[in-house]
């Protein structure tokens, strides 16, 4: 039903971009890193026996990372907690078979 065929190597070469991407950029582009490691992960996943795609986009993150930052700001923490599940939805959202594999 579920494949993963992920493997080191490759993982090693998302991790490297994602954290060069977010340490090079002081933490400011650190959506564009989750995209990195979300693509991998999802291009490594199959269900049912097709390849899954991931169709998100950093500037689509970021906007969103933006917005989440100011209402865990303004509500001094309290919209944390709202962040995960949100995060959540937007990459399931942003998940579909992959048409070519």
């Amino acid at each position: 039903m579920y494949r993963f065929d992920g493997g080191a190597a490759n993982y090693f070469g998302a991790s490297l971009a994602a954290a060069l991407v977010t340490i090079l950029t002081l933490g400011i582009c650190l959506p564009w890193a989750m995209v990195i490691m979300q693509r991998w992960q999802t291009k490594h996943t199959f269900l049912y026996g097709r390849r899954l795609r991931f169709t998100g986009t950093a500037p689509g993150l970021f906007g969103q990372w933006i917005k989440w930052w100011a209402l865990t700001l303004i509500t001094f923490g309290v919209y944390s907690f709202w962040v995960q599940p949100r995060l959540t939805a937007w990459i399931v959202q942003h998940q579909e078979f992959d048409p070519v594999g």
